[in-house]
């Protein structure tokens, strides 16, 4: 059986077509994976991440007024007896500078990657729960 050296030539160009294409859109697209024991398992990745970055959220916190009502125990009185009943607690609005939110993984954590350097590196934006929690 002879091999018509056209289609060859055709279905490489197409192969090397599919292959750069998945080469220059791999650091670009964001992929589902896996916190483990020793790193970042991507899942269309065969090898673990075992150094990965975390992407943090900067910013100014800022709280609202906020009015809390419940239940008082383990107060003392200037006596020393126990002091216990119904309370109120106001809050003022606020604001804090500086602060941030830093996520913290455990492994088997799924999370949502976007892989860099063709995957050797990664930066992992959040984790990744199903619709009911």
């Amino acid at each position: 059986m002879t091999v018509d050296p056209f289609t060859a030539l055709a279905v490489t160009l197409r192969d090397n077509a599919v292959n750069k294409t998945k080469e220059v859109l791999s650091g670009v697209a964001v992929e589902l994976g896996t916190i483990t024991a020793s790193g970042l398992k991507l899942d269309r990745f065969k090898h673990e991440i075992g150094d990965y970055y975390v992407a943090e959220f900067p910013g100014i916190l800022k709280l609202p007024e906020l009015k809390l009502a419940g239940t008082v125990t383990g107060l003392k009185d200037s006596g020393g007896g126990g002091v216990q009943g119904k309370g109120s607690y106001s809050f003022e609005a606020s604001e804090t500078k500086e602060s941030s939110l830093k996520l913290e993984y455990k492994p088997g954590d799924r999370v949502l990657v976007i892989p860099l350097n063709g995957g050797h590196d990664a930066i992992v934006i959040c984790k990744v729960v199903s619709r009911g929690g």
